[in-house]
């Protein structure tokens, strides 16, 4: 049996990612690519920005430290989930849509919603553990990382060690934007489209999963003549 879920429990071998439903269903390939354009078009006022809450009794958290250093810095944006309402979508992407990055750090569990928010608002995620993304949706995310994301190990963040606005503003202008690109072209596979209808000339979410199920179904009658287990 293949298991089809949010997250991937990382020690088994039969589950597989998949995105986090969000609040954007098209119901016509149309919509899709206005949704992009527009995404493109976007001005971001911001270099970073944070949607979250602290976790104060998470002794490995780095909330915390990341709240600190969004709050310390003119180029940072912060939705402070304590005091908003981030389960409204529209403030959650209002702020990822002003903003070039989105960090993503672990919360209750190593992967957030938040991560696909930010690809659907066109903002590029920063990521602080491998189990956030890089790990999981195999089927969804490029094999090559840095074309869409950031990586900041969170061990340096808890150690002091990393400046984000620093390592953000050292990021070449060619390389933000060519990223840009990328997770906007990701945007429809990471979406899930109204069931009432179909994406005439692109694959969401769930035709991606099908689609991959149904070759791995195929492939056991072939390992089976090949007299593999």
């Amino acid at each position: 049996m293949t298991v089809l879920g949010i997250e991937l429990s990382l020690w088994s071998q039969n589950e597989i990612a998949i995105p986090y439903p969000m609040y954007f269903h098209p119901s016509s390939t149309t919509e899709v690519f206005e949704w992009q354009n527009k995404i493109r078009r976007q001005k971001r006022r911001y270099l970073f920005s944070f949607v979250g809450a602290p976790r104060p009794h998470g002794t490995k958290s780095i909330r915390g430290k990341i709240i600190h250093q969004c709050i310390a810095s003119r180029e940072c944006q912060l939705l402070d989930c304590n005091k908003f309402d981030c389960m409204d979508p529209i403030n959650v992407i209002k702020i990822f849509r002003i903003s070039i990055f989105c960090l993503q750090p672990p919360g209750d569990s190593y992967t957030r919603r938040s991560t696909f928010d930010s690809i659907l608002a066109g903002c590029i995620p920063v990521f602080f553990h491998p189990g956030s993304a890089y790990n999981q949706y195999k089927w969804y995310l490029p094999k090559n990382s840095t074309k869409y994301a950031v990586f900041i190990p969170e061990q340096f963040v808890l150690d002091g060690k990393a400046d984000i606005e620093n390592i953000l503003h050292g990021i070449s202008k060619e390389r933000v934007t060519a990223m840009s690109h990328r997770v906007i072209k990701l945007i429809p596979r990471i979406i899930y489209a109204d069931p009432r209808s179909r994406l005439d000339s692109l694959e969401d979410a769930f035709d991606i999963a099908v689609k991959k199920i149904l070759q791995n179904v195929n492939k056991i009658p072939r390992e089976e003549n090949e007299g593999k287990k």
